[in-house]
């Protein structure tokens, strides 16, 4: 009859636990890692949409400028009788605030996106718990 019949017949020693965790953790940083590089290539793929709408807007109002200039101050001239200096000031004033609320729009999207990892942030504090509750 065995003398301690409890106990279990293959008891891992404390360097083979410690080796584990310690093997457990390298792979949790490395899932962590790639989870956060995941994360950042997408926040900056919205980035880079945002910035296309910002650069697009800007480009718009700059064409639309000049586009807009010609038709429409010879349009004020001859319906209004406008001097041609006050037709180009009415026409740039509008067309500089069109502009202007277009790159304002671009800029608030791009000033709301968040560059924080915040779901590896999530993971990196589960995982710190979690090797405290493993070394407790």
């Amino acid at each position: 009859m065995d003398p301690t019949p409890n106990t279990r017949p293959q008891e891992r020693s404390l360097g083979e636990l410690f080796g584990d965790l310690t093997r457990d953790m390298s792979m949790l940083i490395r899932q962590e890692t790639q989870l956060a590089t995941t994360e950042m290539t997408q926040k900056a793929a919205r980035a880079g949409k945002s910035a296309s709408v910002l650069l697009g807007g800007a480009l718009v109002a700059y064409a639309g400028f000049f586009a807009l200039l010609g038709a429409i101050v010879y349009g004020l001239v001859t319906l209004f009788q406008l001097p041609i200096w006050a037709s180009f000031l009415i026409v740039g004033v509008v067309a500089f605030a069109i502009g202007a609320f277009m790159a304002w729009r671009g800029y608030n999207t791009l000033k709301k996106t968040d560059f924080v990892p915040r779901q590896t942030v999530e993971t990196i504090k589960e995982g710190a718990q979690w090797a405290k509750e493993q070394t407790a």
